[in-house]
């Protein structure tokens, strides 16, 4: 090992100038930032700031998923009702008012109030299993969750069947290839607004005595042949979650013109008491069934407390006056953004007549993993809020809950709804969403590549 040599002392008047340091180049993500030489440390942050900012390639949208759903005249009825001596806040009198209301807007004869639309969904699958036993019940693979959930819950067995592209809702000779004796009914999803029913379908569930339960949760004010969904099933499920066309914060509907299963239902929603039913005669029977009991503590079924309240209700009420008008807004939004939209690369050919959508389905044209890659991106950078799958997360057979009733591979099987699973989104879609941002968002879409 070599000595340490001794260091030479240093001479004044002989000292090497020091070198001025230089800070290291910068590359911008248009090109605007060259080499930095010796600029000062303010004109360096000046560039990081403005790489920073949203490129012109992707506009800051600030789009969330629903927006100002609940307004001002909704939150001032509430204060209104809550200005009463001592208001009555469990399901009272706005539960039935809002229930007669939604029934005559609907078409039907009878609604009851529960507290989701998932709990819809448990409710009457509750109520078909009561009326007719266990069985098979055909399902959709894209649905949220609850639609499968209710059914597995109530100890039906799940059918599955992959979708119409052009509909998202459930294909419909697949749907007839799967009736068998055992199938108790098929329950079908109007997904993101649009109409799932056919002709076809209706006639040859009519043929073979199968009844339609409707899932319209999101798709509430959509129509076939100018008549209402849910008006075609023998029971029809709705949400008001806050992100769907109304909101009465959380709560659900079940309507039906069978007044045997709204009976049903009604003791359903409340721990199953023989008291909640409408009809006097049905009450009566009960008491006269059972003398030993307390005519007011009549369990008739292992029920649920599903209810909602007052202050839901109130909000319901002061909602379904522009509901119509609204959906008006949403429809024209839809059709904007859809005819705008480059359909080389993303699917615009949707059914949209009776339509009612409260997003805008973005679906890739063909599996394209660098597409989508780039269209999260850009969404993300422009603040535009989406889901992925659509609402329910795409196919629902890959869902940990599903496999264990259906098999790990199940879900190869269903390509259609697969192919919305990883390639599909949607976006929010709401009255007072200004069209030139639609615009701007279909313009950032059709960039990518």
């Amino acid at each position: 090992m070599n000595p340490p040599q001794p260091r030479t002392p240093r001479r004044e008047g002989n000292r090497a100038p020091r070198r001025r340091r230089k800070f290291p180049s910068w590359e911008g993500r248009r090109g605007g930032l060259v080499h930095a030489g010796d600029r000062t440390i303010h004109e360096l942050m000046a560039m990081i700031h403005s790489i920073k900012k949203p490129s012109a390639r992707a506009p800051r949208l600030d789009w969330p998923l629903m927006h100002n759903n609940i307004t001002r005249s909704d939150l001032d009825a509430v204060i209104e009702f809550l200005k009463q001596n001592d208001p009555i806040l469990t399901q009272s009198q706005n539960v039935r008012a809002f229930e007669a209301e939604w029934s005559e807007w609907l078409g039907v004869q009878h609604s009851v109030f529960v507290n989701s639309g998932a709990s819809a969904n448990l409710v009457t699958m509750a109520a078909l299993r009561e009326t007719f036993g266990p069985g098979e019940i055909i399902v959709p693979t894209l649905a949220w969750v609850s639609d499968v959930a209710s059914v597995i819950q109530c100890g039906f067995k799940p059918v599955f069947v992959d979708i119409n592209p052009r509909t998202l809702g459930m294909n419909t000779d697949q749907v007839l290839q799967k009736i068998t004796p055992s199938t108790k009914a098929v329950f079908l999803t109007h997904v993101l607004g649009y109409n799932a029913l056919d002709e076809r379908l209706l006639n040859a569930l009519k043929n073979r005595n199968v009844p339609l339960i409707e899932d319209v949760c999101e798709s509430y004010g959509g129509t076939f042949r100018g008549r209402k969904l849910g008006t075609f099933g023998l029971m029809s499920n709705f949400s008001f979650y806050y992100a769907h066309h109304m909101s009465t914060i959380e709560g659900g509907m079940i309507s039906t013109n069978d007044t045997r299963l709204y009976e049903t239902v009604r003791m359903f929603r409340s721990h199953g008491m023989a008291r909640e039913a409408d009809s006097s005669e049905v009450k009566q029977s009960y008491r006269d069934k059972f003398p030993d009991l307390n005519p007011d503590f009549i369990f008739a079924f292992p029920a649920y407390n599903v209810r909602s309240t007052e202050i839901n209700a109130v909000i319901g009420r002061s909602q379904l006056k522009r509901l119509d008008r609204n959906n008006q807004i949403r429809t024209s939004n839809l059709k904007l953004f859809l005819e705008n939209l480059d359909s080389a690369k993303y699917r615009t050919d949707f059914e949209l007549e009776g339509s009612c959508n409260y997003a805008f389905t973005l679906i890739l044209k063909r599996p394209d993993p660098a597409l989508s890659k780039s269209v999260e991106a850009a969404l993300r950078e422009a603040r535009v809020e989406f889901r992925r799958g659509t609402a329910g997360g795409g196919n629902q057979l890959r869902q940990p809950y599903a496999r264990q009733y259906v098999g790990e591979r199940e879900f190869e099987k269903y390509p259609q709804v697969d192919h919305v699973h990883f390639f599909g989104y949607y976006i929010g879609n709401y009255p007072d969403l200004d069209q030139e941002k639609i615009l701007k968002l279909c313009a950032l879409l059709n960039s990518l590549g």
